[in-house]
């Protein structure tokens, strides 16, 4: 039995009686395979049996919830769950799973759709900001006391009228576009196909986009095409004056190769929110004036936190109804 307030003609309220909340045996059971936070296992209890890896029943559970911080879906991971038929992942890339094997295995794939375009549009305009008018060294100088010492920090340089270069114009790469033509930047763009609809230069070659640059933005996803799509020729055609801003995946860029250019002065700077062996960062970034560095958080705030909870929760509750996902992956 449950009983709920409702409010009367003049405000009081009165208790009604239902009896139609369902004992936890009668929830779907849910295989969740990530660490969840407080506001993750209220939400996901409150809807779903959870099932851990470690119980009998995590076999023969056909919906799985994944992170691409913890879980590689590949046919070794598939061979242990062999019920799956739906899998979501919290994320916005889906390179820690085998699509293809997931197809072929008849197993439904759900990523968090456009949730977190914004935030991490928001988050890699801040880097760029910060990296050319060199915010974060600033603030180092003076609350070190060296203003009054050693006198001004040298300038930093202006945004607009400066000529960026998107790689990827998906969700993400276009909402950036977006946001940095309103400080009168020019936007040019790579993808692996021109986009009839937006009005920004398409240029088919990574190494012409980088000529042509002051600025890069990898907005990408992982795939074996774009691994280390930033490499020494597109850092040298990017050149001394040259910024990088990465907040796709960290194997978008050779790391060692933009290490050795940030260290010898062959491009000017580096804003950098995702790493090619999280959480293990070359050393030799540590202590450079050029560069930012931050843990992979471009994507979370506590707003869209709210929110990804929300859609898997409506992903799986359409899957075990026998209705289409929300969100789901489908092949190009």
């Amino acid at each position: 039995m449950n009983s709920s307030p409702s409010l009367t003609s003049d405000g009081a309220t009165n208790t009604i009686t239902t009896s139609n909340k369902r004992s936890s045996s009668d929830l779907p059971p849910l295989l969740v395979l990530r660490p969840l936070s407080d506001a993750w296992s209220a939400a996901l209890s409150a809807k779903f049996t959870v099932i851990s890896p470690s119980s009998p029943l995590s076999t023969s559970t056909r919906a799985a919830l994944v992170s691409a911080a913890y879980n590689k879906v590949d046919p070794a991971f598939l061979d242990q769950y062999p019920s799956l038929q739906c899998i979501a992942t919290t994320s916005i890339g889906v390179d820690h799973i085998d699509l293809e094997e997931c197809w072929r295995r008849g197993i439904q794939v759900e990523t968090v759709g456009e949730i977190f375009t914004k935030d991490v549009a928001d988050y890699a305009v801040g880097l760029l900001i910060d990296v050319s008018r060199r915010i974060t060294m600033s603030d180092r100088y003076v609350q070190n006391g060296l203003w009054m010492s050693q006198g001004d920090y040298p300038l930093g340089s202006k945004l607009g009228g400066k000529h960026v270069g998107i790689v990827g114009l998906g969700s993400i790469g276009s909402a950036i576009a977006r946001r940095l033509e309103a400080f009168g930047c020019k936007i040019s763009y790579v993808s692996r196909k021109p986009k009839p609809t937006v009005k920004y230069k398409y240029i088919p070659n990574i190494y012409d986009l980088a000529t042509e640059s002051d600025i890069l933005v990898v907005a990408c996803s992982l795939t074996k095409e774009t691994h280390h799509i930033i490499n020494k020729q597109v850092l040298q055609a990017l050149g001394k004056e040259g910024i990088v801003i990465n907040i796709g995946r960290g194997a978008n860029i050779d790391e060692p190769e933009l290490v050795r250019c940030l260290v010898q002065g062959e491009i000017k700077g580096a804003g950098l929110d995702v790493f090619e062996n999280e959480p293990n960062i070359p050393k030799e970034l540590f202590e450079m004036g050029n560069v930012v560095l931050t843990a992979h958080q471009s994507v979370f705030t506590p707003e869209a936190i709210s929110d990804v909870i929300q859609v898997c929760i409506a992903n799986f509750e359409a899957f075990f109804a026998g209705k289409p996902l929300l969100t789901p992956v489908v092949a190009d």
